[in-house]
This record gives C-alpha cells, sequence and structure tokens, in this order.
C-alpha cells in the first residue's frame, strides 16, 4: 500500500484541499508531479505600508544557509518574459537601421539610455534600473534556452537541475518561517524547480495572483476537533509507513502536512490577499494578470518570501511582431514601473533585486509576416534594486543589434550576478544524490562593476 493510499483512508482526499495542495504542488511528490512616483505616493496614502507580522529569522532548513557578507538582496523579484522578448523593440533600439522597423526609440531619465517606445513609463524609472544588453546564449529552441536560463545549466536527460530560486531559497534560508521561500506566479508546471534538491525546496505556485492562495479553509462539514483527529490519525499512519520506507521524499510528505497546517493558522496568510490593497494600488500596477503579480511580488517581500516570480507569456512573436507587442508591453510597462517605484517609496528597494529577464531575442531582420525568429546571439535583460546602480547600460551590441560589441554576458554570467547580490558564494559545492558537484551558477562570473 502507498503512502497516498493511507492518506485516502483517513477521508483526506475527497476533495482537493490546502493541505494535500500544498504538499503536492510545493513539495512534488505525489502523484503529479503605472505610472510614476505620484500616483504610488497617493496609493500609498491610502494603503500605508505597515511592519508585516510573521517577518522573522530564518526558519528550521534542513541545511544552514550559506552566505558571503551582508548581502545588498534580501529578496529576488524574477519577471520572466517567456518566449523571448525582442530587444531590439525594448531595451535596445537601434533609430535610424533598417532592422529597427516601425518601432521608436525613447529618451529616458538615464542619460544616454533609450527604450523602445512601447516602455513610456519605465522611461522614467529608467535612474533606477542597469540595462544588460549584451546577453548571450547557445540556445536558440525554447524548452532549451528556458532551462538554461532558469538554472545555469543546459538540459541533460540524467538530471534535473535546481532552479536559480531554489538555490537561493537553499543556501539563503527563509526569513519567515511560516511561508514558502520560493513562489511562482503565472508559470507551468514544466518550468525548471527545485531539481535534484530536496523537495522541501520547491516553489508554492500560485496560478492567479487575483486569486491568491486557494484551499486555505477546512472543507465544508469539518470543524477544528474533527480536523484535529483527523490529523492525529494521519500523523499515525505516516510514522507507520515512514518506519518501512526510509526515502526523503516520504520525510517531506509528512513534513509538508505540518508547514501547511502553520500557513493555515498563520496570519500571513493575509500576504497571499491582493484585497487588501487599495483601489489606487490596484490601478497603479495595472489590473491585469502581470500587474496584479507585480503587486502580489511587492507583498511577498514584506512577509518575508526570498524568491518570486512573475511569469508573463505570449512573446514568441514570429509574426505580427509589431501589433503583439503593442498588446503585450503596457501591462509589463505598467506593472514593472509601479514596482519599482513602489518597493523605493517603501523603503524595500535597496534589499530587493528586481530582474526581467527572457530567454533569448528576436531577430535584426523583420520577415514578411512582419515577425521575428529566435535569436540567441544577442538580446537583453534588465536589473534594479539591490545595490545595482541604476541609470547605466551595461554591454552594447553592433550598429544594427546582430551582435555583441562590447562585454558580452553569459547566461551564466547573468545568473551568478543574482546570485552575487544575494550574497550567495559562487564557489560553493553542493553534490546532487549522484554524487555530482555543482555551483549556483554554473562556472559563471557575477558583472560586479555594475553595483553601486
Amino acid at each position: 500500500m502507498t503512502l497516498r493510499d493511507l492518506i485516502q483512508k483517513t477521508d483526506l482526499a475527497g476533495r482537493r484541499t490546502f493541505l494535500s495542495g500544498m504538499a503536492s504542488s510545493m513539495l512534488g511528490v505525489s502523484a503529479g508531479a503605472t505610472f510614476g512616483p505620484r500616483a504610488i505616493a497617493a496609493a500609498l496614502g491610502q494603503n500605508p505600508a505597515q511592519d508585516p507580522a510573521g517577518r522573522t529569522a530564518a526558519g528550521q532548513q534542513p541545511d544552514k544557509p550559506i552566505l558571503l557578507g551582508r548581502a545588498s538582496a534580501k529578496h529576488v523579484i524574477y519577471l520572466f518574459m517567456r518566449g523571448g522578448m525582442s530587444h531590439l523593440d525594448t531595451f535596445d533600439p537601434k533609430p535610424g537601421k533598417a532592422t529597427q522597423g516601425p518601432t521608436e526609440a525613447l529618451r529616458t531619465r538615464a542619460d544616454g539610455v533609450l527604450l523602445g517606445q512601447y516602455f513610456p513609463l519605465l522611461a522614467e524609472q529608467m535612474d533606477k534600473v542597469c540595462l544588460v544588453s549584451s546577453m548571450q546564449s547557445r540556445q536558440g529552441a525554447h524548452e532549451q534556452a528556458q532551462y538554461v536560463m532558469r538554472t545555469s545549466f543546459e538540459m541533460r536527460g540524467t538530471i534535473q537541475h535546481p532552479s536559480l530560486g531554489a538555490w537561493v531559497n537553499r543556501m539563503a534560508g527563509r526569513q519567515n518561517a511560516s511561508l514558502p521561500g520560493h513562489v511562482i506566479v503565472g508559470g507551468g508546471g514544466d518550468m525548471p524547480n527545485a531539481g535534484y534538491f530536496p523537495p522541501e525546496y520547491q516553489a508554492l505556485p500560485i496560478s492567479s495572483a487575483d486569486d491568491g492562495l486557494q484551499n486555505a479553509a477546512l472543507p465544508r462539514g469539518v470543524d477544528e476537533e474533527r480536523f484535529q483527529r483527523r490529523m492525529k490519525r494521519l500523523e499515525e499512519l505516516n510514522q507507520a509507513f515512514a518506519e518501512k520506507n526510509h526515502q526523503r521524499d516520504v520525510t517531506a510528505y509528512s513534513k509538508s502536512y505540518a508547514e501547511a497546517v502553520r500557513l493555515m493558522r498563520s496570519s500571513d496568510l493575509a500576504a497571499f490577499d491582493l484585497g487588501l490593497e487599495s483601489a489606487a494600488m490596484r490601478k497603479a500596477y495595472g489590473e491585469n494578470p502581470f500587474g496584479s503579480g507585480c503587486l502580489l511580488a511587492r507583498r511577498m517581500v514584506e512577509h518575508g518570501v526570498r524568491y518570486t516570480e512573475v511569469v508573463s507569456n505570449g512573446w514568441d512573436t514570429h509574426a505580427d511582431n509589431f501589433d503583439r507587442l503593442g498588446d503585450l508591453t503596457p501591462a509589463i510597462d505598467q506593472g514593472l514601473s509601479a514596482l519599482l517605484a513602489d518597493l523605493e517609496a517603501r523603503g524595500l528597494l535597496r534589499e530587493t533585486l528586481v530582474v526581467l529577464a527572457t530567454e533569448f531575442g528576436r531577430t535584426p531582420d523583420i520577415d514578411e509576416d512582419q515577425g521575428r525568429n529566435h535569436y540567441p546571439k544577442a538580446f537583453s535583460c534588465l536589473l534594479a534594486g539591490g545595490g545595482i546602480r541604476g541609470g547605466q547600460r551595461y554591454g552594447k551590441t553592433d550598429d544594427e543589434g546582430r551582435d555583441v560589441a562590447e562585454d558580452p554576458v553569459s547566461i551564466q554570467d547573468f545568473n551568478a550576478t543574482i546570485a552575487h547580490a544575494c550574497g550567495l558564494p559562487l564557489d560553493h559545492v553542493l553534490t546532487s544524490p549522484s554524487g555530482r558537484p555543482f555551483k549556483v551558477a554554473d562556472k559563471g562570473s557575477p558583472v560586479t562593476s555594475i553595483f553601486a
């Protein structure tokens, strides 16, 4: 009889309750494996910053946190543009060149730093931002490119590597013992996650920021007394099963139930409730999935979550690139601009590293369908806060955006820069269950010159 069979016999699997959802989605051991400072100031006036309950020192972890000195970034908000964002139309425009197409360039608050026309709000926040315009990758297919971007390693059939978020969660440790150290908003189940790390480093997936954390209340008809009887019976069954099956996943599954119950009893459940934000703040971020995701990410930071990811889909613009960008970019422009201004207004930007990344760029040449194809040779990413010096562009592509001309940055280098901001030792080796040694960013070297 399997552990799942034993659990079912306790009558806990009649519906998808919060407990089973947490155990399966967070630990992965079940059968399924806009705006400017004025708007922010106005919104803050209606929803003042508070010292959130439950923000404590790192909770008990199987691994002692491994940090170097005082890290600038205590938190990471990682915004992932899934599908391949066009660098020429967004962060690396080439005015007057044929490769630019119809996109115009905007001046920004950072001297000499231009943006594509789709980011008028972000242009006003560029004094906080470093654009990394010399990104390079060797992977031009979505699955492989996303994998290396998120893990620093090439795909292998024999091993699943942990994502950068899992590395930060494990090496830096939790700040709030009641909440997961890693949350993904809007990401699919195929995204790299804990890999070969113990299951407790699996991210908690939130499908919709507006819906928040689902199934966190007791099922209808189950009062506290009945719930406690069930939990006691479940503990007895788990203990009997674990004595015969000494596997880390069994232990992690039992532990997940204890953590889920603690979260159900915690005031930190409020972290997931966007309804507690003012109407002005919701409007400032944008009432769309990405804007809500950015707002939820800010709430995660306030409640001590180490690493929060927000995923935006639809950037694979093989046809109608310019029309598609007209649809995609407003939410990014508003949500990201709001996030930067809001974090600064609350005094959180210095300790929060905001990252915007994508798996590769798009071709400088525009095809007959007005589209751009996959292009790993040159693309752009963005860093802000967390000790980064704003108002700068690092690296350079040639006049047509075809090749990196100065200061190339590999994906491993970029991820090493994030890890460096978080105070992670880049030379520290963690060993997989198969005995293979790995480092957080493989052989990447951080771009230290962009820090203040």
